[in-house]
């Protein structure tokens, strides 16, 4: 089936749960692990009529299963951050132009062309391992920005000040892992009020957890910056969800968020409710395109939703994970 094609032309509700029915229908024909997962909770193709019926894979199978479909060819496996070993989740990807097509309209759908942008990049935690997905995300809109400044800093402050300083009018994004734009913050008292400040990922054991705000204000306060941009992605999934202030995510068009109750996971809450996110990323056709993360959130009535935290236990690890 040509599901690339379909999905990245959805534009209705009806068209998405149409997709997502034969995305679930092929995933329980192709998909092993998604299968027996469905046959333990008894869920057959005929039951699944509607989308509040599909099983969501909880995210954990990432760690210890190979979450493919068909065949056990890909081209590329991308690695959650943490403990190298058994605690990293493993997402096999059969096709990188799909993540690439992904990636691409999704950022296009909020912020325009990419070759508008200059791209700089402050993903230390990322660059300092292999098989990140961000990182390669990241590679490809820093080398499509066809900007001679776009490029990735480690720990290299000073050099990325230069930089900021040379960019005159041009539009930016400085995308960066949390803990590495608190240590730019804490040191340096700059004016990024032009440039679209991106935060993604986290702590990463670096620095002590804070809330949204707390991080947020402080963001604001060094860079003189009204609003702190934020990009919800995660290594099992091939679609991000992007934030232009306050926290509050939006979707591209093939992925839903739905949130579970955190007694009964079987059981979806309304909007203003807070649970356990659900993924519905119809990119992710050749692996699990319906998740159940361990991620803590509530949807609103215009299709957005805002992350609150993590379930106690689970792994520190993932894009906005913050505690609010």
């Amino acid at each position: 089936m040509n599901f690339a094609n379909r999905i990245f032309n959805i534009t209705s509700n009806s068209e998405f749960n149409n997709v997502a029915i034969d995305i679930f229908n092929y995933q329980y024909q192709n998909n092993t692990v998604y299968q027996n997962f469905c046959k333990l909770l008894k869920v057959t193709p005929s039951e699944v009529t509607q989308l509040e019926k599909i099983p969501f894979l909880p995210i954990e199978f990432f760690k210890t299963q190979q979450v493919i479909c068909g065949d056990n060819n890909y081209e590329q496996v991308f690695l959650s951050s943490g403990t190298i070993g058994e605690n990293q989740s493993k997402h096999y990807v059969k096709n990188l132009k799909v993540y690439e097509k992904s990636f691409v309209k999704g950022f296009e759908q909020f912020y325009g062309n990419i070759s508008d942008y200059c791209f700089l990049a402050l993903l230390p935690s990322y660059m300092e391992r292999e098989g990140s997905s961000l990182i390669y995300m990241t590679e490809y809109l820093i080398k499509h920005s066809n900007n001679s400044l776009s490029g990735f800093y480690l720990n290299n402050y000073n050099d990325l000040i230069d930089t900021l300083k040379k960019l005159n009018a041009q539009k930016t994004i400085l995308i960066g892992v949390s803990f590495a734009l608190l240590d730019l913050a804490e040191k340096h008292q700059l004016d990024l009020s032009n440039i679209i400040i991106m935060e993604t990922g986290g702590m990463k054991g670096r620095r002590k957890e804070m809330t949204r705000t707390e991080l947020h204000g402080i963001y604001k306060a060094s860079f003189k910056v009204n609003q702190i941009h934020s990009e919800y992605g995660m290594t099992e999934l091939l679609s991000q969800a992007y934030s232009k202030g306050n926290g509050i995510f939006k979707t591209p068009p093939w992925m839903k968020i739905l949130i579970r109750d955190t007694n009964d996971p079987f059981h979806l809450l309304n909007t203003n409710q807070t649970g356990g996110i659900n993924v519905i990323d119809l990119a992710n056709f050749n692996s699990c395109s319906f998740i159940a993360t361990q991620d803590l959130g509530k949807t609103f009535a215009n299709n957005s939703f805002e992350v609150l935290g993590r379930f106690d236990n689970s792994d520190l690890r993932g894009c906005n994970l913050l505690i609010q």
